[in-house]
């Protein structure tokens, strides 16, 4: 598959999932993707190689969620200190922490990986597609503190939702969501969750089904709260 092809394959996802770019975004995200192709030959940042499979089952699935996220980012009953600012944890290869950075540069977004090749790669996109408002932390998420917390924080392939929510939920801000992105209908997170006892201390708002484009599979997104 050639740029050319590539690049309309993506302005034909981003159109389908209702997102709103411009050319210069458009760029970024295309250059992102040659960055992720690039350090992916030498460092192993993901298992699927193939250009095609990382437009769908990588930029294209994380794209779909962005319309999501950055609602709730933005939601005003978000407290006024947090509002806006994401987290993103277990990030990888920057999904979907970089998409969402570069489609809504009035967000914040932190990605978090305990794998420093991984991390040391998010900088690196960060500094040579000119995103001021993404940053990478390298550590678990667990012993990260932050006074002001998150207005989102999401996780792709990170962990189950009970594990999700036990060593990220610290830095929820008042207000905010954990949307977690799963592929099938998670009902047996939602049972070891139930049964762990965390439903005390969680709820769940809403399990909406993504339509990702060119991707034939099941997308859910996992919207929790607070009690």
């Amino acid at each position: 598959m050639d740029d050319a092809d590539q690049r309309r394959r993506l302005e034909a996802g981003l159109s389908a999932i209702g997102l709103a770019v411009c050319a210069s975004q458009i760029d970024q995200l295309f250059a992102y993707l040659a960055l992720l192709r690039k350090w992916n030959a030498i460092y192993n940042l993901t298992a699927i190689r193939h250009p095609d499979e990382m437009l769908t089952h990588h930029m294209l699935d994380s794209l779909a969620a962005v319309p999501a996220l950055a609602q709730a980012a933005r939601a005003a009953e978000v407290e006024e200190g947090a509002r806006g600012r994401v987290l993103d944890v277990g990030s990888g290869g920057g999904m979907p922490g970089l998409p969402l950075a570069i489609t809504c540069p009035d967000l914040s977004v932190l990605m978090v990986d305990i794998v420093q090749k991984k991390t040391a790669f998010l900088t690196q996109c960060r500094a040579q597609l000119g995103l001021s408002n993404a940053a990478a932390h390298w550590g678990p998420v667990e012993k990260l503190e932050d006074g002001k917390g998150y207005a989102v924080i999401t996780s792709r392939a990170f962990a189950e939702l009970s594990d999700f929510v036990s060593l990220a939920g610290h830095l929820l801000a008042p207000g905010g969501k954990l949307i977690a992105m799963k592929g099938v209908y998670p009902q047996p997170e939602l049972d070891r969750m139930e049964a762990a006892g965390l439903m005390a201390e969680w709820q769940v708002e809403a399990i909406p089904r993504l339509t990702v484009p060119e991707l034939d599979a099941e997308r859910h997104l996992v919207v929790l709260s607070r009690r």
